[in-house]
Protein backbone atom coordinates (compact mmCIF):
# COMPACT_ATOMS: atom_id res chain seq x y z
CA UNK A 1 0.00 0.00 0.00
CA UNK A 2 2.81 2.37 0.91
CA UNK A 3 4.62 1.48 -2.32
CA UNK A 4 1.51 2.41 -4.32
CA UNK A 5 1.21 5.73 -2.54
CA UNK A 6 4.85 6.44 -3.18
CA UNK A 7 4.41 5.68 -6.89
CA UNK A 8 1.37 7.93 -7.06
CA UNK A 9 3.27 10.74 -5.33
CA UNK A 10 6.14 10.41 -7.81
CA UNK A 11 3.71 10.43 -10.73
CA UNK A 12 2.02 13.57 -9.37
CA UNK A 13 5.41 15.26 -8.93
CA UNK A 14 6.43 14.42 -12.50
CA UNK A 15 3.08 15.70 -13.80
CA UNK A 16 3.41 18.97 -11.88
CA UNK A 17 6.97 19.41 -13.15
CA UNK A 18 5.84 18.88 -16.74
CA UNK A 19 3.05 21.42 -16.28
CA UNK A 20 5.48 23.97 -14.86
CA UNK A 21 7.88 23.44 -17.78
CA UNK A 22 5.05 23.78 -20.29
CA UNK A 23 3.82 26.96 -18.55
CA UNK A 24 7.32 28.45 -18.64
CA UNK A 25 7.73 27.60 -22.33
CA UNK A 26 4.33 29.09 -23.13
CA UNK A 27 5.24 32.17 -21.11
CA UNK A 28 8.47 32.60 -23.05
CA UNK A 29 6.67 32.29 -26.39
CA UNK A 30 3.92 34.64 -25.21
CA UNK A 31 6.48 37.18 -24.02
CA UNK A 32 8.41 36.90 -27.27
CA UNK A 33 5.24 37.35 -29.31
CA UNK A 34 4.21 40.30 -27.16
CA UNK A 35 7.65 41.88 -27.44
CA UNK A 36 7.59 41.40 -31.19
CA UNK A 37 4.14 42.92 -31.55
CA UNK A 38 5.06 46.01 -29.50
CA UNK A 39 8.65 46.57 -30.60
CA UNK A 40 9.63 49.96 -31.98
CA UNK A 41 12.66 51.75 -33.35
CA UNK A 42 13.68 54.48 -30.93
CA UNK A 43 15.77 56.74 -33.19
CA UNK A 44 15.79 57.88 -36.80
CA UNK A 45 19.34 56.63 -37.33
CA UNK A 46 18.28 53.12 -36.31
CA UNK A 47 15.18 53.40 -38.50
CA UNK A 48 17.25 54.29 -41.59
CA UNK A 49 19.62 51.40 -40.92
CA UNK A 50 16.79 48.91 -40.40
CA UNK A 51 15.00 49.92 -43.62
CA UNK A 52 18.07 50.63 -45.76
CA UNK A 53 16.97 54.23 -46.38
CA UNK A 54 19.37 56.51 -48.24
CA UNK A 55 17.18 59.15 -49.88
CA UNK A 56 14.07 60.33 -48.14
CA UNK A 57 11.70 63.26 -47.68
CA UNK A 58 10.33 64.94 -44.58
CA UNK A 59 7.14 62.95 -45.06
CA UNK A 60 9.27 59.82 -44.77
CA UNK A 61 10.34 61.00 -41.33
CA UNK A 62 6.72 61.75 -40.45
CA UNK A 63 5.70 58.25 -41.58
CA UNK A 64 8.40 56.74 -39.38
CA UNK A 65 7.04 58.73 -36.44
CA UNK A 66 3.58 57.39 -37.25
CA UNK A 67 4.90 53.85 -36.78
CA UNK A 68 6.48 54.80 -33.45
CA UNK A 69 3.26 56.46 -32.24
CA UNK A 70 1.24 53.39 -33.25
CA UNK A 71 3.65 51.20 -31.29
CA UNK A 72 3.21 53.51 -28.27
CA UNK A 73 -0.56 53.06 -28.56
CA UNK A 74 -0.19 49.25 -28.66
CA UNK A 75 1.99 49.33 -25.56
CA UNK A 76 -0.53 51.47 -23.71
CA UNK A 77 -3.38 49.22 -24.83
CA UNK A 78 -1.49 46.20 -23.47
CA UNK A 79 -1.11 47.91 -20.10
CA UNK A 80 2.56 48.94 -20.42
CA UNK A 81 2.19 52.61 -19.46
CA UNK A 82 5.86 53.34 -18.78
CA UNK A 83 7.05 51.93 -22.11
CA UNK A 84 4.23 53.74 -23.93
CA UNK A 85 5.43 56.99 -22.38
CA UNK A 86 9.03 56.23 -23.39
CA UNK A 87 8.03 55.41 -26.97
CA UNK A 88 5.97 58.59 -27.37
CA UNK A 89 8.84 60.54 -25.84
CA UNK A 90 11.24 59.12 -28.45
CA UNK A 91 9.00 60.44 -31.22
CA UNK A 92 10.15 63.90 -30.14
CA UNK A 93 13.73 63.41 -28.97
CA UNK A 94 14.64 60.54 -31.31
CA UNK A 95 13.07 61.91 -34.49
CA UNK A 96 11.65 65.45 -34.45
CA UNK A 97 14.74 67.09 -32.93
CA UNK A 98 17.59 64.88 -34.14
CA UNK A 99 16.57 64.80 -37.82
CA UNK A 100 16.56 68.60 -38.08
CA UNK A 101 12.76 68.54 -38.49
CA UNK A 102 12.26 71.10 -35.72
CA UNK A 103 15.07 73.41 -36.82
CA UNK A 104 13.96 73.45 -40.44
CA UNK A 105 10.35 74.16 -39.48
CA UNK A 106 11.66 77.04 -37.35
CA UNK A 107 13.74 78.43 -40.19
CA UNK A 108 11.46 77.80 -43.18
CA UNK A 109 7.90 77.85 -41.84
CA UNK A 110 7.52 79.60 -38.46
CA UNK A 111 8.37 79.38 -34.80
CA UNK A 112 4.67 79.14 -33.99
CA UNK A 113 4.50 75.82 -35.86
CA UNK A 114 7.41 74.50 -33.80
CA UNK A 115 5.67 75.50 -30.55
CA UNK A 116 2.44 73.88 -31.72
CA UNK A 117 4.20 70.60 -32.46
CA UNK A 118 6.19 70.68 -29.21
CA UNK A 119 3.09 71.17 -27.09
CA UNK A 120 1.25 68.43 -29.00
CA UNK A 121 4.14 66.03 -28.38
CA UNK A 122 3.71 66.85 -24.69
CA UNK A 123 -0.06 66.28 -24.95
CA UNK A 124 0.61 62.79 -26.33
CA UNK A 125 3.07 61.95 -23.54
CA UNK A 126 0.68 63.40 -21.00
CA UNK A 127 -1.94 60.65 -21.51
CA UNK A 128 0.15 57.61 -20.44
CA UNK A 129 1.84 59.69 -17.76
CA UNK A 130 -1.51 60.57 -16.14
CA UNK A 131 -3.19 57.26 -16.93
CA UNK A 132 -5.74 58.67 -19.38
CA UNK A 133 -8.07 56.68 -21.59
CA UNK A 134 -7.11 54.86 -24.79
CA UNK A 135 -9.53 57.06 -26.72
CA UNK A 136 -7.77 60.21 -25.52
CA UNK A 137 -4.37 58.73 -26.36
CA UNK A 138 -5.40 57.94 -29.95
CA UNK A 139 -7.05 61.36 -30.31
CA UNK A 140 -3.83 63.15 -29.33
CA UNK A 141 -1.75 60.86 -31.57
CA UNK A 142 -3.94 61.69 -34.58
CA UNK A 143 -3.60 65.42 -33.88
CA UNK A 144 0.18 65.11 -33.68
CA UNK A 145 0.42 63.04 -36.86
CA UNK A 146 -1.60 65.63 -38.78
CA UNK A 147 0.66 68.44 -37.52
CA UNK A 148 3.80 66.52 -38.50
CA UNK A 149 2.56 65.72 -42.02
CA UNK A 150 1.35 69.29 -42.50
CA UNK A 151 4.83 70.56 -41.59
CA UNK A 152 6.45 67.84 -43.71
CA UNK A 153 4.42 68.95 -46.71
CA UNK A 154 5.60 72.51 -46.15
CA UNK A 155 9.26 71.40 -46.03
CA UNK A 156 8.79 69.07 -49.03
CA UNK A 157 7.42 71.96 -51.09
CA UNK A 158 3.90 70.51 -51.30
CA UNK A 159 0.96 72.89 -51.22
CA UNK A 160 -1.64 70.40 -49.96
CA UNK A 161 -2.49 70.32 -46.26
CA UNK A 162 -1.17 67.31 -44.38
CA UNK A 163 -3.39 64.51 -43.13
CA UNK A 164 -2.88 62.13 -40.23
CA UNK A 165 -0.87 59.07 -41.24
CA UNK A 166 -1.64 56.79 -38.29
CA UNK A 167 -4.05 53.91 -38.88
CA UNK A 168 -6.14 51.99 -36.39
CA UNK A 169 -6.32 49.13 -38.91
CA UNK A 170 -2.55 48.71 -38.71
CA UNK A 171 -2.69 48.90 -34.92
CA UNK A 172 -5.32 46.14 -34.81
CA UNK A 173 -3.42 44.02 -37.36
CA UNK A 174 -6.27 44.05 -39.89
CA UNK A 175 -4.00 45.32 -42.68
CA UNK A 176 -1.84 42.76 -44.49
CA UNK A 177 1.74 43.49 -45.48
CA UNK A 178 0.74 44.07 -49.13
CA UNK A 179 -2.26 46.23 -48.33
CA UNK A 180 -0.22 48.14 -45.73
CA UNK A 181 2.31 49.07 -48.41
CA UNK A 182 -0.47 50.14 -50.73
CA UNK A 183 -2.09 52.13 -47.93
CA UNK A 184 1.20 53.92 -47.22
CA UNK A 185 1.58 54.70 -50.90
CA UNK A 186 -1.96 56.03 -51.06
CA UNK A 187 -1.30 58.24 -48.03
CA UNK A 188 1.89 59.52 -49.61
CA UNK A 189 0.05 60.18 -52.86
CA UNK A 190 -2.71 62.08 -51.04
CA UNK A 191 -0.10 64.28 -49.41
CA UNK A 192 2.25 64.80 -52.36
CA UNK A 193 -0.19 64.75 -55.26
CA UNK A 194 2.01 62.28 -57.17
CA UNK A 195 0.87 59.03 -58.77
CA UNK A 196 2.19 55.72 -57.35
CA UNK A 197 4.33 55.20 -60.43
CA UNK A 198 6.10 58.51 -59.88
CA UNK A 199 6.83 57.80 -56.21
CA UNK A 200 9.72 55.40 -55.63
CA UNK A 201 11.96 54.62 -52.68
CA UNK A 202 15.04 55.69 -54.64
CA UNK A 203 13.65 59.05 -55.77
CA UNK A 204 11.17 60.47 -53.25
CA UNK A 205 8.85 63.00 -54.84
CA UNK A 206 9.05 66.60 -53.62
CA UNK A 207 7.93 70.03 -54.78
CA UNK A 208 10.00 72.76 -56.41
CA UNK A 209 10.76 74.63 -53.17
CA UNK A 210 11.56 71.57 -51.07
CA UNK A 211 13.98 71.82 -48.16
CA UNK A 212 16.69 69.18 -48.45
CA UNK A 213 16.78 66.58 -45.68
CA UNK A 214 20.57 66.23 -45.81
CA UNK A 215 21.29 69.91 -45.15
CA UNK A 216 22.63 70.50 -48.66
CA UNK A 217 19.71 72.53 -49.95
CA UNK A 218 19.96 75.56 -52.16
CA UNK A 219 22.07 78.51 -51.02
CA UNK A 220 19.04 80.80 -50.88
CA UNK A 221 16.95 78.44 -48.74
CA UNK A 222 19.75 77.93 -46.19
CA UNK A 223 20.43 81.68 -46.14
CA UNK A 224 16.74 82.43 -45.47
CA UNK A 225 16.60 79.85 -42.68
CA UNK A 226 19.69 81.20 -40.90
CA UNK A 227 18.60 84.81 -41.37
CA UNK A 228 15.15 84.03 -39.91
CA UNK A 229 16.61 82.20 -36.91
CA UNK A 230 19.06 84.95 -35.88
CA UNK A 231 16.48 87.65 -36.48
CA UNK A 232 13.83 85.91 -34.42
CA UNK A 233 16.07 84.89 -31.53
CA UNK A 234 18.20 88.03 -31.55
CA UNK A 235 15.37 90.54 -31.69
CA UNK A 236 14.18 89.71 -28.17
CA UNK A 237 17.69 90.12 -26.77
CA UNK A 238 18.50 93.30 -28.71
CA UNK A 239 15.31 95.02 -27.59
CA UNK A 240 16.20 94.47 -23.94
CA UNK A 241 19.90 95.32 -24.28
CA UNK A 242 19.14 98.41 -26.39
CA UNK A 243 16.64 99.69 -23.86
CA UNK A 244 19.09 99.19 -20.98
CA UNK A 245 21.88 101.02 -22.79
CA UNK A 246 19.60 103.89 -23.74
CA UNK A 247 18.46 104.08 -20.11
CA UNK A 248 22.00 104.37 -18.80
CA UNK A 249 22.83 107.11 -21.30
CA UNK A 250 19.60 108.95 -20.47
CA UNK A 251 20.27 108.79 -16.74
CA UNK A 252 23.79 110.16 -17.00
CA UNK A 253 25.48 106.81 -16.34
CA UNK A 254 27.22 106.47 -19.69
CA UNK A 255 30.40 105.42 -17.93
CA UNK A 256 28.57 102.31 -16.69
CA UNK A 257 27.88 100.99 -20.20
CA UNK A 258 30.94 98.79 -19.94
CA UNK A 259 29.08 96.61 -17.42
CA UNK A 260 26.25 95.96 -19.90
CA UNK A 261 28.68 95.37 -22.77
CA UNK A 262 30.65 93.00 -20.57
CA UNK A 263 27.45 91.14 -19.71
CA UNK A 264 26.63 90.75 -23.42
CA UNK A 265 30.15 89.58 -24.22
CA UNK A 266 30.15 87.05 -21.40
CA UNK A 267 26.72 85.83 -22.54
CA UNK A 268 28.02 85.17 -26.07
CA UNK A 269 30.99 83.23 -24.70
CA UNK A 270 28.73 81.36 -22.28
CA UNK A 271 26.38 80.50 -25.16
CA UNK A 272 29.15 78.72 -27.06
CA UNK A 273 30.32 76.95 -23.89
CA UNK A 274 26.77 75.91 -23.02
CA UNK A 275 26.10 74.57 -26.53
CA UNK A 276 29.40 72.66 -26.41
CA UNK A 277 28.59 71.19 -22.98
CA UNK A 278 25.11 70.17 -24.11
CA UNK A 279 26.66 68.21 -26.98
CA UNK A 280 29.52 66.85 -24.87
CA UNK A 281 27.32 65.45 -22.11
CA UNK A 282 24.60 64.35 -24.56
CA UNK A 283 22.16 66.90 -23.12
CA UNK A 284 21.32 68.36 -26.54
CA UNK A 285 17.94 67.24 -27.88
CA UNK A 286 16.95 65.87 -24.47
CA UNK A 287 14.71 67.00 -21.65
CA UNK A 288 17.83 68.33 -19.89
CA UNK A 289 18.25 70.98 -22.59
CA UNK A 290 14.61 72.01 -22.22
CA UNK A 291 14.96 72.30 -18.44
CA UNK A 292 18.12 74.43 -18.70
CA UNK A 293 16.44 76.76 -21.19
CA UNK A 294 13.30 76.96 -19.07
CA UNK A 295 15.14 77.78 -15.83
CA UNK A 296 17.23 80.43 -17.61
CA UNK A 297 14.08 82.05 -19.00
CA UNK A 298 12.37 82.11 -15.59
CA UNK A 299 15.42 83.73 -13.98
CA UNK A 300 15.26 86.34 -16.74
CA UNK A 301 11.59 86.93 -15.92
CA UNK A 302 12.39 87.76 -12.28
CA UNK A 303 15.18 90.17 -13.25
CA UNK A 304 13.18 91.78 -16.06
CA UNK A 305 10.13 92.30 -13.86
CA UNK A 306 12.28 93.84 -11.12
CA UNK A 307 13.96 96.23 -13.54
CA UNK A 308 10.61 97.09 -15.15
CA UNK A 309 9.05 98.10 -11.83
CA UNK A 310 12.17 99.89 -10.69
CA UNK A 311 12.11 101.99 -13.86
CA UNK A 312 8.42 102.82 -13.68
CA UNK A 313 8.89 104.00 -10.09
CA UNK A 314 11.32 106.62 -11.46
CA UNK A 315 9.00 107.72 -14.29
CA UNK A 316 8.02 110.97 -12.59
CA UNK A 317 10.57 113.78 -12.94
CA UNK A 318 10.49 114.57 -9.23
CA UNK A 319 11.10 110.97 -8.32
CA UNK A 320 13.96 110.73 -10.79
CA UNK A 321 15.64 113.94 -9.61
CA UNK A 322 15.32 112.77 -6.01
CA UNK A 323 16.88 109.48 -6.95
CA UNK A 324 19.73 111.19 -8.77
CA UNK A 325 20.47 113.52 -5.88
CA UNK A 326 20.27 110.86 -3.21
CA UNK A 327 21.63 107.63 -4.70
CA UNK A 328 23.38 107.98 -8.03
CA UNK A 329 26.69 108.70 -6.40
CA UNK A 330 26.20 106.20 -3.60
CA UNK A 331 27.15 102.56 -3.44
CA UNK A 332 23.54 101.59 -4.18
CA UNK A 333 24.08 102.68 -7.77
CA UNK A 334 26.61 99.93 -8.32
CA UNK A 335 24.05 97.30 -7.36
CA UNK A 336 21.41 98.78 -9.68
CA UNK A 337 23.79 98.90 -12.64
CA UNK A 338 24.93 95.36 -11.92
CA UNK A 339 21.28 94.26 -12.08
CA UNK A 340 20.96 95.86 -15.51
CA UNK A 341 24.16 94.17 -16.67
CA UNK A 342 22.89 90.81 -15.41
CA UNK A 343 19.63 91.41 -17.27
CA UNK A 344 21.56 91.96 -20.49
CA UNK A 345 23.56 88.78 -19.85
CA UNK A 346 20.43 86.65 -19.38
CA UNK A 347 18.69 88.17 -22.41
CA UNK A 348 21.62 87.34 -24.71
CA UNK A 349 22.50 84.00 -23.12
CA UNK A 350 18.94 82.69 -23.34
CA UNK A 351 18.94 83.11 -27.12
CA UNK A 352 22.62 82.52 -27.89
CA UNK A 353 22.96 78.82 -27.12
CA UNK A 354 19.69 78.07 -28.89
CA UNK A 355 20.88 79.85 -32.07
CA UNK A 356 24.11 77.83 -32.09
CA UNK A 357 22.22 74.55 -31.68
CA UNK A 358 19.82 75.53 -34.47
CA UNK A 359 22.73 76.33 -36.81
CA UNK A 360 24.67 73.10 -36.29
CA UNK A 361 22.68 70.83 -38.67
CA UNK A 362 22.76 73.53 -41.37
CA UNK A 363 26.53 73.39 -41.84
CA UNK A 364 27.02 70.05 -43.57
CA UNK A 365 29.06 71.24 -46.56
CA UNK A 366 30.96 74.29 -47.84
CA UNK A 367 27.93 75.69 -49.70
CA UNK A 368 25.56 75.53 -46.73
CA UNK A 369 28.24 76.83 -44.34
CA UNK A 370 28.70 79.90 -46.53
CA UNK A 371 24.96 80.46 -46.68
CA UNK A 372 24.75 80.09 -42.90
CA UNK A 373 27.38 82.76 -42.29
CA UNK A 374 25.77 85.04 -44.85
CA UNK A 375 22.35 84.71 -43.22
CA UNK A 376 23.88 85.20 -39.80
CA UNK A 377 25.80 88.29 -40.94
CA UNK A 378 22.84 89.98 -42.62
CA UNK A 379 20.67 89.20 -39.58
CA UNK A 380 23.24 90.80 -37.28
CA UNK A 381 23.32 93.92 -39.46
CA UNK A 382 19.54 94.25 -39.18
CA UNK A 383 19.74 93.81 -35.42
CA UNK A 384 22.42 96.51 -35.23
CA UNK A 385 20.06 98.96 -36.95
CA UNK A 386 17.32 98.02 -34.49
CA UNK A 387 19.73 98.62 -31.63
CA UNK A 388 20.83 102.00 -33.00
CA UNK A 389 17.22 103.08 -33.43
CA UNK A 390 16.47 102.25 -29.79
CA UNK A 391 19.77 103.70 -28.61
CA UNK A 392 19.57 107.12 -30.26
CA UNK A 393 15.89 107.80 -30.77
CA UNK A 394 15.01 106.89 -27.20
CA UNK A 395 17.71 109.21 -25.79
CA UNK A 396 15.88 112.21 -27.27
CA UNK A 397 12.66 111.36 -25.45
CA UNK A 398 11.69 113.17 -22.23
CA UNK A 399 12.11 111.28 -18.99
CA UNK A 400 8.54 110.21 -18.25
CA UNK A 401 7.60 108.76 -21.70
CA UNK A 402 11.03 107.15 -21.98
CA UNK A 403 10.89 105.43 -18.61
CA UNK A 404 7.30 104.33 -19.06
CA UNK A 405 8.03 103.01 -22.56
CA UNK A 406 11.12 101.13 -21.41
CA UNK A 407 9.24 99.71 -18.43
CA UNK A 408 6.38 98.53 -20.65
CA UNK A 409 8.86 96.87 -23.02
CA UNK A 410 10.52 95.10 -20.10
CA UNK A 411 7.14 93.97 -18.81
CA UNK A 412 6.07 92.60 -22.21
CA UNK A 413 9.32 90.68 -22.47
CA UNK A 414 8.88 89.32 -18.95
CA UNK A 415 5.42 88.01 -19.91
CA UNK A 416 6.91 86.48 -23.06
CA UNK A 417 9.83 84.87 -21.21
CA UNK A 418 7.46 83.56 -18.52
CA UNK A 419 5.33 81.73 -21.09
CA UNK A 420 8.36 80.48 -23.03
CA UNK A 421 10.17 79.34 -19.89
CA UNK A 422 7.21 77.37 -18.58
CA UNK A 423 6.71 75.87 -22.06
CA UNK A 424 10.31 74.61 -21.98
CA UNK A 425 9.69 73.00 -18.58
CA UNK A 426 6.51 71.43 -19.98
CA UNK A 427 8.56 69.95 -22.83
CA UNK A 428 11.07 68.66 -20.26
CA UNK A 429 8.22 66.85 -18.42
CA UNK A 430 8.80 68.94 -15.29
CA UNK A 431 5.40 70.67 -15.40
CA UNK A 432 2.11 69.03 -16.53
CA UNK A 433 0.28 70.18 -19.64
CA UNK A 434 -3.43 70.99 -19.74
CA UNK A 435 -4.96 72.36 -22.95
CA UNK A 436 -8.75 72.03 -23.35
CA UNK A 437 -10.23 72.30 -26.84
CA UNK A 438 -12.14 75.51 -26.03
CA UNK A 439 -8.91 77.24 -25.01
CA UNK A 440 -7.10 76.09 -28.16
CA UNK A 441 -9.97 77.56 -30.20
CA UNK A 442 -9.56 80.95 -28.49
CA UNK A 443 -5.76 81.12 -28.74
CA UNK A 444 -4.65 80.19 -32.26
CA UNK A 445 -1.12 79.17 -33.13
CA UNK A 446 0.55 82.09 -34.90
CA UNK A 447 3.80 84.03 -34.77
CA UNK A 448 2.36 86.96 -32.76
CA UNK A 449 1.19 84.79 -29.87
CA UNK A 450 4.37 82.71 -30.07
CA UNK A 451 6.61 85.78 -29.74
CA UNK A 452 4.51 86.94 -26.78
CA UNK A 453 4.83 83.49 -25.20
CA UNK A 454 1.06 82.95 -25.15
CA UNK A 455 0.01 79.32 -25.55
CA UNK A 456 -3.34 77.52 -25.15
CA UNK A 457 -2.61 75.85 -21.82
CA UNK A 458 -3.41 76.63 -18.19
CA UNK A 459 0.16 76.17 -17.00
CA UNK A 460 1.46 79.18 -18.98
CA UNK A 461 -1.63 81.39 -18.99
CA UNK A 462 -2.38 81.39 -15.25
CA UNK A 463 1.13 82.61 -14.20
CA UNK A 464 1.00 85.23 -16.98
CA UNK A 465 -2.40 86.46 -15.78
CA UNK A 466 -1.06 86.66 -12.22
CA UNK A 467 1.90 88.69 -13.48
CA UNK A 468 -0.43 91.02 -15.37
CA UNK A 469 -2.63 91.42 -12.27
CA UNK A 470 0.37 92.29 -10.12
CA UNK A 471 1.54 94.85 -12.67
CA UNK A 472 -1.92 96.41 -12.91
CA UNK A 473 -2.14 96.79 -9.14
CA UNK A 474 1.34 98.31 -9.03
CA UNK A 475 0.39 100.88 -11.68
CA UNK A 476 -2.74 101.74 -9.70
CA UNK A 477 -0.73 102.22 -6.53
CA UNK A 478 1.66 104.58 -8.32
CA UNK A 479 -0.97 107.30 -7.77
CA UNK A 480 -1.05 106.74 -4.01
CA UNK A 481 1.24 108.26 -1.43
CA UNK A 482 2.34 104.83 -0.20
CA UNK A 483 2.77 105.96 3.40
CA UNK A 484 -0.64 105.06 4.79
CA UNK A 485 -0.46 102.41 7.49
CA UNK A 486 -4.09 101.33 7.18
CA UNK A 487 -3.89 101.02 3.38
CA UNK A 488 -0.76 98.90 3.70
CA UNK A 489 -2.52 96.65 6.23
CA UNK A 490 -5.63 96.11 4.09
CA UNK A 491 -3.55 95.45 0.95
CA UNK A 492 -1.38 92.96 2.85
CA UNK A 493 -4.41 90.99 4.05
CA UNK A 494 -6.18 90.94 0.65
CA UNK A 495 -3.27 90.78 -1.84
CA UNK A 496 -0.40 89.70 0.41
CA UNK A 497 -0.17 86.33 -1.33
CA UNK A 498 1.05 88.16 -4.45
CA UNK A 499 3.37 90.49 -2.55
CA UNK A 500 1.38 93.60 -3.50
CA UNK A 501 1.87 95.21 -0.08
CA UNK A 502 5.63 94.93 -0.57
CA UNK A 503 5.37 96.71 -3.91
CA UNK A 504 3.16 99.31 -2.19
CA UNK A 505 5.95 99.98 0.30
CA UNK A 506 8.54 100.15 -2.49
CA UNK A 507 10.22 96.87 -1.55
CA UNK A 508 10.35 95.36 -5.05
CA UNK A 509 12.77 92.55 -4.26
CA UNK A 510 10.59 91.16 -1.47
CA UNK A 511 7.47 91.72 -3.58
CA UNK A 512 8.90 89.59 -6.40
CA UNK A 513 9.92 86.92 -3.89
CA UNK A 514 6.33 86.76 -2.63
CA UNK A 515 4.99 86.58 -6.21
CA UNK A 516 7.40 83.80 -7.23
CA UNK A 517 6.27 81.57 -4.36
CA UNK A 518 2.59 82.55 -4.39
CA UNK A 519 1.67 79.00 -5.46
CA UNK A 520 2.81 77.67 -2.07
CA UNK A 521 0.30 79.90 -0.17
CA UNK A 522 3.07 80.71 2.32
CA UNK A 523 3.18 84.36 1.12
CA UNK A 524 -0.58 84.59 1.72
CA UNK A 525 -0.09 83.61 5.38
CA UNK A 526 2.83 86.00 5.72
CA UNK A 527 0.75 88.75 4.10
CA UNK A 528 -2.05 88.29 6.62
CA UNK A 529 0.48 88.44 9.44
CA UNK A 530 2.00 91.62 7.96
CA UNK A 531 -1.46 93.16 7.58
CA UNK A 532 -2.41 92.49 11.20
CA UNK A 533 0.94 93.90 12.27
CA UNK A 534 0.44 97.10 10.27
CA UNK A 535 -3.09 97.64 11.56
CA UNK A 536 -2.17 97.13 15.20
CA UNK A 537 0.97 99.27 15.40
CA UNK A 538 1.18 103.04 15.68
CA UNK A 539 1.90 105.45 12.82
CA UNK A 540 5.24 106.27 14.40
CA UNK A 541 6.24 102.62 14.51
CA UNK A 542 5.10 102.16 10.89
CA UNK A 543 7.20 105.11 9.71
CA UNK A 544 10.20 103.91 11.67
CA UNK A 545 9.99 100.48 10.02
CA UNK A 546 9.85 102.05 6.57
CA UNK A 547 13.04 104.04 7.02
CA UNK A 548 16.13 102.32 5.64
CA UNK A 549 18.53 101.13 8.23
CA UNK A 550 21.71 103.18 8.20
CA UNK A 551 24.80 101.27 7.21
CA UNK A 552 27.67 101.39 9.62
CA UNK A 553 30.86 102.49 7.93
CA UNK A 554 33.81 100.42 8.86
CA UNK A 555 36.70 102.57 9.97
CA UNK A 556 39.96 101.61 8.44
CA UNK A 557 42.67 101.31 11.02
CA UNK A 558 45.80 103.09 10.02
CA UNK A 559 48.91 101.00 10.42
CA UNK A 560 50.99 102.07 13.34
CA UNK A 561 54.22 103.74 12.47
CA UNK A 562 57.24 101.81 13.45
CA UNK A 563 59.01 103.30 16.40
CA UNK A 564 62.44 104.47 15.70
Amino acid sequence: MSTLRLANAKSAAVLISLLLVLSAVCGVFTFAASAESTSYIATWEEYMAAHGIEKYTWNTVANAEDELLEAAYKLYRDGNKDEAFTASRQAYYGYYETTGFERNVMGHISGAEVSKAELQFRAVRNVPKKGGSLEDFWKEIEKLSQILHDQANGLDGISEAGVSGVSMDRVNGSVTETSQTESSADTSDAQTGNTPAATTAAEPAVGENAVSTDGTGSWGITFAACFGIILREGLEAILIVGAIIAYLVKSGNKSKLKIVYAGCGLAIIASFICAWLLQLFKFANTENQEIIEGVTALIAVVVLFYVSNWMVSKAESDAWNKYIDGQVRSSAETGSVFTLGFTAFLAVFREGAEVILFYQPLTTDENSTGAMWAGFGVGCVVLVFVFLAIRFFSVKLPIKPFFLGTSILMFIMSVSFLGAGIKELIEGDVIPYTSPDWLAAIIPSNDVFDVLGIYPCYETLIPQLILILITFLIFVMMKWERNNRKEAGVIAIIFGGLGIHKFYLGKYGKGILYAVFCWSFIPALLGIADGIHFLTETDEQFEAERLPKPKEKKKRQKPEKAKT
